[in-house]
């Protein structure tokens, strides 16, 4: 219905709305009358009104000044008799005055250089008559603005400022948008004047240094120390940043005793970590620490870092990561770093405090390692920590003996801790079979759901500002970087209660659903072979040097094993000067492995030429035309270089008859005459495991299913245990490992998601907790505080937000 689609309803009303445009354009009601309706009985006519204030109301100049006193910031229009012309509060006489109420004049005012002052707000920038208090007991000009909610731009006779509102504007459009300050300064500069004939005067690195003082200020400000009496430099590190309250922080949220809690609940007050390098947040080598220092000093996220220790990459001894062994082959010219590496809570993707840091060149151990030792420097009471890494695997190898190179205020005990390191779920199956079981988050106990991915994610909130950030000097680019990783955590912390409350619905009825498919499992399997997996499977999770229930035994020689352990033999034969090989560049072996591909592409071609139809486009008879002249090509090559190794097959082609008239052998007839040797028997047992495989899934599944399983929807929707539900003869030693692989599985899947619940519930505890305890932080600053009306009150206000936050995340109802 058209009531639904206010577009198409809007269309038929277009031409009034176009009327009314042309209407504000002009004087509007305002032709009905001539004097000014401002003061009563003021006779002037009426020919100025303001774009800012509401209605369209004409006054006349004199009324028009008084009437904005308190609002000299607001753009004016002054009629011409035939149309509005643009005009400012300072050309109409208004001047204003600080250090006294609006409206009243100081009696030794001082004026500003020229008379001119500028000021930056949201509607423009502004030229302003401005007279600074003078008086015996006035403040110093840079508090008269501030009391005006005017940020000077600079500490000595100032001759710029921006208000607060547009400041704050400014960060959360940069929040939202992550648009640069150039383009939020075009804007405020078109929008004085759009036309480029009147250019405002340029104050873009006013605007730059107002921003990035007033940001720092902010954070103090919400942080709390601007009411300590140590003052601002007695500050440590970390403590301007917004922590999480559902991660366990010892004496805030974590009941009494918990030091003592029993080792199957210990893995509740455990801190879960995720570690990653993001190379899009790079710097050009910009200016320099001495002409562009940093406000924070790792007071919040970010910390400088000395990477100049001699520390050797070392290379990997899972799969090629590029992590590591690139880490040495960064391109490095012009760029002070190459990216930055960061720490967060794996749970619910907050920044850890002191967590990011410059790589100088790659993602270097170095970097990653202080990191790591210095933000767990702010939770060094915990006794629990799982770390996921997507490189852990060779990261951990000789972490704690890297350490005693590093400073001993960083240093960590890990004798009284249970430190688990895993890698996320996502990267795990780049790793090798025995990285794939040792380092899984869905086989180790105590890991929940978790998936340690959180990190990944929160690289797209923040690499839109990248482009901005890579030109600046090293301290505005960190300052900035802490800005929008505190936002960041500030906004998961106000959605932690819908967060913690969708994953509870979704653990339970998968907890439960994953429980009753492990009993129907379990009801399918002889009391023996039950028995015995389950104190494998303990054992191991106890000992991972015990045997992995996880893994299958060995399986036979395949193709790729053979042919590696040929490639060998044949390396070490050429080491001792033996070389057997016919042909410069093809061996014996390589010709055999050869000619298998080679039947392989026989075979495939033999396929797809009897499946041409009688309908096939000339495109596919042209590509399967292609395919058999290049496999023709590459089988007359081979049969050369095989005439070397093996004379005697020219004699066995010889000597095939030919029959008079007979059409041309297909290139997929062709015989080839291979030898039997091992990489045959590989051939062999590759495609027996791979068959061997698939008749007993058939085998299985078709059986159970006409046996037990019924209409369509329980074809369609069986889980996954099903396939392994039927009884089984105690004979089956391949079926009972499978069994017992897949048994193991299901008990783990089990396991977490049971853990995931107790885990989740757990953490809506600490959130309300935490809460609690940093409301009645501000409480008893407040109480204690004597600084006057003013701070006292910002200290009630925020114990009140931070008392009331669960209710405002909607957590009190999860």
């Amino acid at each position: 219905m058209l009531k639904d689609e206010p577009q198409k309803l809007w269309i038929p009303e277009r031409e009034k709305f176009l009327k009314e445009f042309i209407r504000l354009e002009g004087r509007g009601d305002t032709m009905l009358y001539q004097t000014c309706q401002g003061l009563p009985g003021c006779p002037n006519e009426a020919v100025m009104r303001c774009r800012d204030c509401e209605g369209l109301q004409l006054y006349c100049q004199g009324c028009t000044v008084m009437q904005h006193t308190a609002t000299p910031l607001h753009h004016m229009e002054i009629w011409t008799g035939t149309y509005f012309q643009c005009i400012s509060l300072r050309d109409l006489g208004l001047c204003v005055q600080l250090g006294h109420p609006p409206g009243v004049m100081c009696c030794n005012p001082a004026s500003t250089f020229d008379n001119d002052f500028t000021v930056l707000e949201i509607n423009g920038i502004h030229s302003v008559a401005l007279n600074f208090c003078n008086c015996a007991t006035a403040q110093t000009y840079n508090i008269q603005l501030l009391h005006a909610r005017w940020y000077p731009a600079t500490t000595t006779n100032p001759q710029t400022a921006a208000t607060f509102r547009l400041l704050d504007h400014f960060q959360m459009y940069t929040f939202e948008s992550k648009g640069s300050a150039f383009e939020y300064y075009q804007s405020l500069s078109r929008l004085t004047d759009n036309t480029g004939t009147r250019q405002p005067k340029d104050c873009y690195e006013s605007f730059l240094r107002m921003s990035r003082q007033h940001r720092h200020l902010t954070s103090l400000l919400r942080a709390g120390h601007g009411h300590d009496p140590s003052g601002i430099l007695s500050m440590k590190e970390g403590e301007l940043m917004v922590l999480c309250p559902a991660c366990p922080q010892p004496g805030r949220n974590l009941p009494q005793d918990w030091e003592n809690a029993p080792p199957n609940v210990k893995w509740l007050y455990g801190l879960f970590l995720a570690i990653n390098a993001n190379f899009q947040l790079c710097h050009h080598n910009k200016s320099s620490d001495q002409a562009d220092p940093g406000l924070s000093n790792g007071w919040s996220y970010f910390e400088v870092l000395d990477a100049s220790s001699g520390q050797l990459q070392e290379k990997s001894s899972c799969a090629g990561h590029n992590a590591i062994n690139l880490a040495d082959t960064k391109n490095t010219r012009r760029m002070a770093a190459t990216g930055v590496g960061a720490i967060v809570c794996a749970r619910h993707n907050l920044t850890r405090p002191s967590a990011v840091g410059d790589l100088q060149k790659g993602e270097k151990y170095v970097n990653m390692d202080y990191l790591f030792f210095l933000t767990l420097q702010h939770v060094s009471d915990i006794r629990v920590l799982n770390v996921s890494y997507d490189i852990a695997c060779q990261w951990s190898k000789h972490l704690w003996t890297w350490m005693s190179r590093y400073p001993s205020r960083i240093h960590l005990q890990p004798n009284n801790k249970v430190i688990t390191f895993v890698v996320p779920k996502f990267h795990l199956p780049a790793h090798i079979l025995s990285c794939q079981t040792t380092y899984s988050l869905n086989l180790i106990k105590g890991m929940a759901r978790t998936d340690g991915e959180a990190i990944e994610r929160g690289w797209s909130n923040i690499n839109p500002i990248a482009m901005s950030t890579r030109e600046m000097g090293p301290g505005s680019r960190h300052n900035i970087l802490d800005d929008h990783f505190g936002d960041w955590n500030w906004h998961k912390v106000c959605n932690l209660g819908p967060l913690l409350l969708r994953k509870l619905k979704e653990a339970i009825p998968e907890c439960d659903q994953h429980i009753l498919d492990l009993q129907d499992f379990k009801e399918a399997i002889p009391p023996a072979s039950l028995a015995a997996w389950q104190v494998m499977i303990t054992e191991w999770e106890q000992d991972q040097s015990k045997p992995n229930p996880f893994e299958l035994e060995a399986s036979v020689a395949t193709q790729a094993s053979v042919r590696l352990e040929l490639s060998q033999l044949e390396g070490q034969q050429l080491s001792h000067g033996v070389d057997t090989s016919l042909h410069p560049d093809i061996s014996l072996s390589v010709l055999v492995a050869v000619g298998i591909d080679l039947e392989s592409l026989q075979r495939r071609l033999a396929i797809d030429s009897t499946n041409i139809g009688a309908h096939t486009t000339d495109n596919q008879l042209s590509l399967l035309q292609q395919r058999t002249n290049g496999l023709c090509r590459h089988i007359e090559q081979w049969v050369q270089i095989q005439t070397l190794y093996m004379p005697c097959v020219a004699r066995l082609r010889s000597n095939t008859p030919d029959m008079p008239n007979a059409p041309e052998e297909a290139v997929h007839c062709i015989k080839l005459w291979m030898p039997s040797a091992k990489l045959r028997c590989a051939q062999a047992h590759d495609a027996l495991q791979e068959l061997r495989k698939h008749l007993q899934l058939k085998w299985h599944l078709t059986g159970f299913k006409r046996d037990w399983i019924r209409g369509q929807r329980a074809h369609m929707r069986s889980r996954f245990s099903w396939i392994w539900k039927q009884h089984h003869g105690a004979g089956e030693e391949e079926l009972s490992t499978a069994m017992r692989v897949e048994w193991c599985k299901a008990r783990t899947c089990a396991n977490r998601w049971a853990e995931e619940v107790d885990l989740v519930q757990e953490e809506m505890w600490r959130v309300l907790a935490y809460f609690d305890w940093q409301g009645r932080w501000w409480d008893e600053r407040a109480i204690r505080d004597l600084l006057g009306h003013g701070p006292r009150s910002l200290m009630v206000k925020k114990g009140w937000t931070e008392g009331n936050l669960p209710e405002i995340c909607d957590l009190e109802r999860s």
